[in-house]
């Protein structure tokens, strides 16, 4: 009776105990962490400021509610270009941009953005996940207290919107055009005149002449921002901005004190949401592009050879200028240069090999 007592006892005893470590990990699991999210893009602007909603809430939902998010697009919170500071001082956790507005604090973080003549939207993909990309963003982004991550690409943008036609490269003396990164100093070395705006400047400047022309992104958004109503011509290909890469940054000390599942599950969002921008962006250019051409009637018009072959000494020029400006932008610009010629061996004889074949049938014109 005592023996059957004593296991009794010690059969309830265990049990309790493990029950307690079973639901240790769920009382952890219950710590729930309160951010806020600042981006550059105007509110509801569809794939960019869509795309950094749609992360919060992913991050939200597989994180099971353990991490909550709030949104505010450009201004709502701080103005659209001090995103960066914000995070990195940790005003707030975390930011979206381009890279290439971050240049002034680092000349290294334009590669992570776009390269004039560089690499499309798949190979800067391939860049960051295949090679090392990544790895060197977040070596360039450490010493400002934050951690990278990928945002998606725009896929290749449009080469924007002019009041003249470029017939030449001396079009461009004397031209006041919205343009960031490495495309709009080799504007300037071309002659012409960089204006920054944020997004939501850019129309009213246009349509009041404070600038002659401008690049955005694509069809998409250049149709919503109503653009064709305030410039005759639109160029392509977008020779500035190839494969443009968006970012989401986190500040570092908040995200190091993680847990590492909830490190994880930031990553995978972001890795989810980058895959979604590409697409929407490839579903949606071409839609919008039937749209401006056939019901707009916009001229659509490609930069001319000599151009584009002007353009791209130039951009060398301005490349290597802005790759000795720093010991990171020097050892990112030669990582990627040799990134570049590896996948365009392959790309030649793979993607352009089958667009020279299959692009000929399709016209511009729905």
């Amino acid at each position: 009776m005592k023996r059957r007592d004593f296991l009794k006892k010690a059969g309830i005893g265990a049990a309790a105990v493990a029950a307690t470590t079973v639901n240790a990990p769920a009382v952890l699991a219950k710590k729930t962490y309160n951010w806020k999210m600042v981006t550059t893009w105007p509110p509801k602007l569809p794939v960019l400021q869509d795309g950094c909603e749609r992360l919060a809430r992913r991050i939200g939902e597989l994180s099971d509610g353990r991490i909550k998010i709030q949104v505010f697009a450009g201004g709502e919170l701080v103005p659209p270009l001090e995103s960066f500071q914000a995070v990195s001082d940790g005003t707030v956790e975390v930011g979206s941009g381009a890279a290439y507005y971050w240049a002034g604090k680092e000349p290294a973080t334009q590669w992570f953005a776009a390269v004039p003549f560089g690499l499309n939207g798949q190979g800067m993909s391939a860049w960051f996940h295949g090679g090392d990309g990544l790895k060197l963003w977040e070596e360039t982004y450490a010493p400002f207290n934050l951690v990278p991550r990928p945002g998606g690409s725009t896929g290749v943008q449009m080469g924007g919107w002019f009041n003249k036609k470029i017939e030449s490269i001396n079009d461009f003396k004397g031209l006041k055009m919205r343009i960031p990164g490495l495309g709009g100093k080799v504007l300037a070395k071309a002659g012409g005149t960089v204006v920054l705006l944020p997004g939501g400047e850019i129309f009213t400047s246009l349509e009041r002449g404070v600038i002659d022309a401008t690049e955005w992104v694509g069809p998409l958004h250049d149709l919503r921002m109503g653009f064709y109503q305030a410039a005759k011509y639109y160029y392509y290909p977008g020779w500035h901005e190839p494969g443009t890469y968006l970012e989401y940054f986190f500040n570092k000390k908040v995200f190091d004190s993680l847990p590492k599942d909830l490190q994880h599950i930031i990553d995978a969002a972001c890795i989810e949401t980058e895959h979604w921008v590409l697409a929407q962006f490839e579903a949606l250019n071409g839609q919008a592009l039937q749209t401006l051409i056939n019901e707009k009637k916009v001229q659509l018009i490609q930069f001319p050879d000599q151009v584009l072959a002007d353009l791209r000494k130039l951009a060398d020029e301005v490349v290597a200028e802005e790759a000795a400006k720093s010991p990171m932008a020097t050892k990112v610009n030669k990582a990627f240069k040799d990134f570049q010629k590896v996948v365009g061996t392959w790309g030649s004889v793979s993607e352009k090999a089958y667009y020279d074949i299959i692009l000929p049938k399709f016209s511009l014109k729905g």
